[in-house]
């Protein structure tokens, strides 16, 4: 039985991982296996996203850099010369099967920008439309690490909301999501699904300091998040097992299946919740975060305990409780400065001592996110 209903759209990610081959330069023969299997996907009647990193390791053979560079101008160097070559990699085979591929580049920007993000919603929208497949990376030539996406699983994320795709396929260097690091633990176990992406507790699975946490598979599940909370599906796969993409379409229990949600978060939602940097913390008392959790209010003030960072009025600021864990993000109605003097004052109150222009939440509920 199948896992899910076949998609009318698909995002496919693969990792720079995944398309390096041992001396570190483009593994060009799994470019043309993936090209063709995506071929496969599209004569089916799929619409297909293809996420794909991999522009620096083309680089650094036509720059005939023996190991892949350290320093950001060089990175952003070999990403600006080995675009194009990955592009043309896939290119050659996606044109023997009449296909055309669409390469485009985004930064966080695009995102943020509501016109930026509208204008990339249209062009790839159009381009599905004439049956082309567009081929997505960041736009590693001018990133800076404030831009990076972090090997594009934010990005694929992303990506498959403003299309409104029905799956997300995150290839990788691993089979799925294990309870253990398998690279350290023998008995580790796959785990085939899950249904509830936030009761999964990434410090238990492999302890502290494991491959959960150092950042590989940490960006997965958030890249999962972020996407199931879209109605997608989304399955974490190895990028080098046969037919892969056309099994993770078919719904065969392969991989880690992350279950979507049946209720897709609004665009504007998601971006304030996932798109956004957080410029700072704004931390609640218990009272005030199970009330956000439960009742989808506004952020008060009286139940504001402090702020920290360096945020100004319309920033995105993290909301979080007394343990710590945070709660929401949203757009701050003030700066830090502020949000510092009104903490723990009801509404009128702050008003009253400070003047009309603090009659107003912290955070309004039509720009706060409720994230756990």
């Amino acid at each position: 039985m199948s896992r899910f209903a076949r998609p009318r759209v698909v995002v496919v990610k693969v990792g720079s991982s995944s398309l390096r081959g041992p001396d570190g330069r483009l593994d060009r023969p799994q470019v043309e296996r993936l090209a063709e299997e995506l071929a496969a996907a599209r004569a089916s009647g799929i619409q297909v996203v293809l996420v794909s990193s991999g522009a620096v390791a083309a680089g650094m053979g036509l720059l005939g850099l023996a190991r892949r560079p350290m320093d950001l101008p060089t990175l952003q160097a070999a990403a600006a010369v080995g675009q194009g070559e990955l592009i043309q990699a896939y290119q050659r085979v996606l044109s023997g099967h009449g296909l055309t591929a669409a390469q485009i580049l985004l930064t966080q920007d695009d995102f943020v920008r509501r016109t930026r993000y509208l204008n990339a919603r249209t062009s790839v929208r159009r381009l599905l439309e004439l049956g082309a497949i567009p081929i997505i990376n960041e736009n590693d030539a001018v990133a800076t690490d404030e831009l990076a996406y972090g090997d594009n699983d934010h990005l694929a994320s992303l990506v498959t909301s403003m299309v409104e795709a029905d799956l997300l396929a995150l290839l990788s260097d691993v089979p799925g999501l294990f309870d253990a690091d398998p690279r350290t633990e023998p008995g580790a176990r796959m785990i085939p699904r899950v249904d509830d992406i936030d009761a999964l507790d990434l410090a238990r699975i492999g302890g502290v300091g494991s491959y959960v946490g150092s950042g590989g598979m940490r960006t997965k599940v958030e890249a999962a998040r972020v996407a199931v909370r879209s109605a997608a599906d989304v399955v974490v796969a190895d990028a080098r097992r046969p037919r892969v993409v056309a099994e993770v379409l078919d719904g065969e229990e392969v991989g880690t299946w992350f279950v979507a949600r049946p209720q897709r978060i609004d665009a504007r939602r998601l971006w304030i919740g996932f798109a956004l940097t957080a410029h700072g913390r704004i931390h609640v008392d218990a009272g005030a975060a199970d009330a956000l959790r439960t009742r989808g209010v506004s952020l008060l003030s009286v139940g504001v305990t402090r702020a920290d960072g360096s945020f100004t009025t319309g920033d995105p600021v993290e909301v979080v409780d007394p343990q710590g864990r945070v709660v929401a993000r949203g757009l701050s109605n003030y700066d830090v400065s502020d949000v510092v003097r009104i903490a723990g004052r009801t509404t009128g109150d702050a008003a009253e001592a400070f003047g009309v222009g603090y009659a107003r939440e912290v955070i309004h509920r039509d720009d706060l996110v409720v994230l756990d």
